[in-house]
């Protein structure tokens, strides 16, 4: 079990022009492995938040063989944030696995067509069912 992060678990934190206290990520577990909720601006102020907790949920062990992000909540994604995301995809093929993006919002789904990361990354219209226990990465 990983403890709560401050800023990450739902806390609201602050940031460079209070941009990071519109963004939180939190981990929960799913029944296809660790599951990251991504809500809020994801950007070149908010981006190094989600970074840290995909590191974290990649490095839990056992390790999963798919880590789902939930970008459901994402209201505004720039390439900051696709770049996190592509990082870590990078990050967890060098592992033997898989990072499947659920749920993109609509701006965030115009994004990943407009670059072609559609065509890269696994997305899904659902998530896995969650077990209720909530940690931060």
């Amino acid at each position: 079990m990983i403890a709560f992060l401050p800023g990450f678990a739902g806390e609201k934190a602050s940031g460079a022009a209070g941009k990071a206290a519109s963004f939180t990520a939190t981990v929960r577990d799913s029944f296809a492995g660790p599951m990251v909720e991504a809500a809020g601006e994801l950007d070149y102020d908010t981006a190094p938040r989600l970074r840290i907790v995909l590191r974290r949920a990649l490095a839990a062990r056992p390790a999963p063989q798919v880590l789902v992000v939930d970008l459901a909540g994402v209201t505004f994604c720039d390439s900051a944030g696709l770049n996190t995301l592509l990082q870590a995809r990078r990050n967890a093929e060098r592992q033997d696995m898989v990072l499947r993006l659920a749920r993109p919002s609509d701006i965030v789904t115009r994004l990943l067509e407009m670059t072609g990361v559609d065509q890269v990354f696994p997305v899904d219209s659902d998530v896995p069912d969650v077990v209720p226990h909530t940690r931060a990465g």
